[in-house]
C-alpha cells in the first residue's frame, strides 16, 4: 500500500467522525460508481476579428496527486485526500486542457484552435503546468476553498521561441463541504483564471478581448 493510498484511507476515516461535514461524512464501498463532474468553459467576450493563426493547447503537466480524476481535497497544507463518491469526467490536466480549448476557440479570434498543430505544424503552442488544483477545508471544517494554479508560456511553433510567460492563480468559495458545492467553486476559480488566460494568450499572438 503507498503512502498516498495509506493516508488516504486514514484521512477519510478520522473525516467521517466530524460532525457535519457534509459529503466528507460518507465513504463508499470501493466498488460503487462514482458520480463524475466536470468543469464548464467560462463565456468571454467575442472577439472583434479573428486573426489567421493556429494554436495548439497541450496537455497540462501535474504532480501524480493532481494527474487523476478524484477531485482532491486538502484538510491541512501537508495532507491530500479524495472527495469519496465524485470524481472528475477526465483527469484533471486533460479535463483542463478541454476547457481551456473551448475558452481560446469560442472567441472566435482564432482561425484555428485545438489539441494538436493543424497539418503537423502551426504557429503557437501553449504549455502549461498546473501546480494547485484542490480545495482546502477551512479550520471549522465546515466549508472550503477551491484553489487552481497554473504556469504557462505561449511558444511560437517555427523556432521553439518562448515568447511569453506567466502565472495564474484564483479561488473559489464553497459555502459546504458538499460535493456539489465544492465543485461549484472549482468552476468560479476556473472562469476566473481562465478569463485572465486567454485575454494574456491573445494578447502574446496579437489580439485583445473587449472589457467583459
Amino acid at each position: 500500500m503507498t503512502l498516498l493510498r495509506r493516508d488516504v484511507l486514514i484521512g477519510l476515516g478520522s473525516l467521517s467522525m466530524l460532525t457535519g461535514c457534509g459529503a466528507l461524512s460518507a465513504i463508499g464501498d470501493a466498488t460503487t460508481p462514482l458520480d463524475a463532474y466536470e468543469l464548464r468553459a467560462p463565456v468571454l467576450p467575442q472577439a472583434g476579428r479573428s486573426l489567421p493563426r493556429a494554436l495548439s493547447i497541450e496537455p497540462p503537466t501535474a504532480s501524480g496527486a493532481l494527474a487523476t480524476d478524484r477531485i482532491l481535497i486538502r484538510p491541512n497544507p501537508v495532507q491530500s485526500l479524495y472527495l469519496p463518491g465524485a470524481r472528475w469526467s477526465d483527469q484533471a490536466p486533460l479535463m483542463f486542457q478541454t476547457v481551456m480549448l473551448r475558452a481560446f476557440e469560442d472567441t472566435g479570434a482564432l482561425s484555428y484552435v485545438g489539441r494538436r498543430p493543424l497539418g503537423g505544424t502551426g504557429d503557437f503552442a501553449l504549455i502549461s503546468e498546473i501546480t494547485d488544483f484542490q480545495a482546502e477545508l477551512a479550520e471549522n471544517r465546515q466549508s472550503a476553498v477551491a484553489r487552481i494554479r497554473l504556469t504557462a508560456r505561449m511558444v511560437r511553433e517555427a523556432d521553439a521561441r518562448v515568447m511569453a510567460r506567466r502565472s495564474f492563480q484564483a479561488l473559489g468559495a464553497s459555502e459546504s463541504t458538499d460535493t456539489l458545492d465544492i465543485v461549484q467553486a472549482f468552476n468560479s476559480a476556473s472562469d476566473e483564471l481562465l478569463d485572465e488566460l486567454v485575454r494574456w494568450g491573445l494578447g502574446v499572438i496579437g489580439l485583445r478581448l473587449p472589457a467583459a
